[in-house]
């Protein structure tokens, strides 16, 4: 079964085929160790891959203009008893193609996001596809990616998203803004803010999710796009958290303003492939997490100028040899270890959100986290910066590949799920 297009899972864990290749292969020719039989297992498992992989589409996503998206807005699960909260699922819009990202505009009032290239509006009951986006190339894990809303919104109307641009030798994770035009339906005023640079080809490990915290900046991922060693190059972007001031300058207090061998925008590095943050409602830290390779998904709170190890250290192993990767974080002084992480097998985690609404108290303040390789909701509770339990919520019941989460205006939590024909779910209480 392809992931992401470009990703199969074996043994039920997900894996990257074009990593897998690579590293199989030096390990197949290059192991001093390697005698004729374990060379013909091993070149078995390369061949073995190569079949695997030339059953993936590897192209563009075909992108039709308007999408088949609907609003249904019916109970699919009655009652979920969990160990805080006894909540019913209602799913509220149905046949949305790998949705992506989600933000409210006002109560009642929310765009999301499909990663072949739409922007939807929902509002009133129906769903309506905004026209006038940049130039988006849907190909493998890229696409239409993350959506937030400016701060002052109701101020300003600054619309954010990140997506995978065309451009050179292949794509690039590019942030833009521009405003809604609700009588023409489409976006206008239309910003670049910034674009990767330079361009890499392979399609996948974008990165994007965006969060604003309180000092009038932005700041977003990238992955390190299939380049792991890139990560740890802060003369690139690759494999880093941006951040910018909201008009796409650079901040004067960036760590690496002043280093000749850094590129300004970068405010941490070391990271494989980061798709949740958001910003902690008692402490405004920033909390981000990220794909390891097998195993080692990672939680974090993001601290400004640090290296998050990727792939220096980290918990996780390659895929198919389950051969070590680096050092563990904990053994090197200068990379930041996770507060927790997944291992040996990963969740997969997409999406996160620190749950803030008044519906479902039992889980205030909790940090919720999708799981598209566990299928389920990861509801993680925390003291100050350690995690002290976590809860699988979902992975019967719903049984699908969570992409996104978060907090709605009207109190409930919301999620997206990764499917061609995924949908948007809420949770509320039974009682109500």
């Amino acid at each position: 079964m392809c992931h992401d297009a470009l990703t199969l899972r074996l043994w039920g864990a997900p894996y990257d085929l074009i990593d897998e290749l690579r590293f199989t292969a030096l390990w197949v020719f290059n192991s001093e160790k390697t005698n004729f039989s374990m060379m013909s297992t091993r070149l078995l498992l390369l061949a073995g891959l190569l079949v695997c992989l030339s059953a993936c589409s590897i192209g563009s996503d075909t992108v039709d203009e308007e999408t088949s998206a609907i609003y249904v807005n019916m109970v699919a699960i009655d009652e979920v008893e969990s160990e805080e909260e006894t909540f019913r699922v209602v799913r509220v819009i149905d046949n949305l193609e790998h949705p992506w990202g989600m933000e409210w505009l006002s109560e009642g009032r929310m765009v999301i996001t499909e990663r072949p290239g739409r922007l939807n509006l929902v509002e009133d009951g129906t769903v309506t596809t905004l026209s006038g986006l940049p130039a988006i190339e849907s190909v493998n894990q890229g696409g239409l990616m993350d959506v937030a809303r400016h701060p002052n919104y109701a101020e300003n109307g600054w619309i954010y998203m990140t997506y995978s641009e065309p451009g050179g030798n292949g794509t690039g994770t590019s942030l833009a803004r521009a405003r809604l035009d609700d009588e023409a339906g489409a976006l206008t005023d239309l910003e670049l803010l910034y674009t990767q640079e330079p361009r890499q080809s392979p399609g996948r490990h974008y990165g994007s999710r965006i969060v604003f915290p309180d000092d009038q900046t932005v700041i977003f991922t990238i992955g390190d796009r299939g380049e792991r060693e890139l990560a740890q190059d802060r003369s690139d972007p690759t494999g880093s958290t941006i951040r910018l001031r909201d008009d796409g300058s650079i901040p004067e207090d960036n760590p690496f303003v002043e280093d000749d061998e850094a590129r300004p925008e970068i405010f941490t590095y070391g990271h494989r492939n980061a798709q949740g943050m958001d910003i902690h409602p008692g402490t405004g830290a920033i909390w981000q997490h990220e794909h390891g390779p097998r195993g080692g998904d990672e939680l974090n709170v993001i601290r400004s100028g640090q290296n998050y190890g990727w792939p220096r250290a980290t918990h996780g192993t390659e895929y198919l040899t389950r051969r070590t990767i680096g050092e563990t974080p904990e053994e090197l002084p200068d990379i930041q270890s996770p507060v927790t992480h997944w291992s040996p097998t990963s969740i997969a985690p997409s999406g996160m959100a620190f749950y803030t609404g008044a519906r479902l108290e039992g889980w205030t303040n909790d940090l919720f986290v999708g799981a598209l390789a566990e299928e389920h909701l990861r509801r993680v509770v925390l003291e100050n910066e350690n995690v002290v339990h976590e809860e699988k919520l979902l992975a019967d019941a719903l049984g699908e590949r969570v992409r996104d989460v978060k907090t709605g205006p009207d109190g409930y939590l919301y999620l997206l799920t990764d499917h061609t024909d995924g949908a948007l779910y809420r949770l509320e209480p039974v009682e109500e």
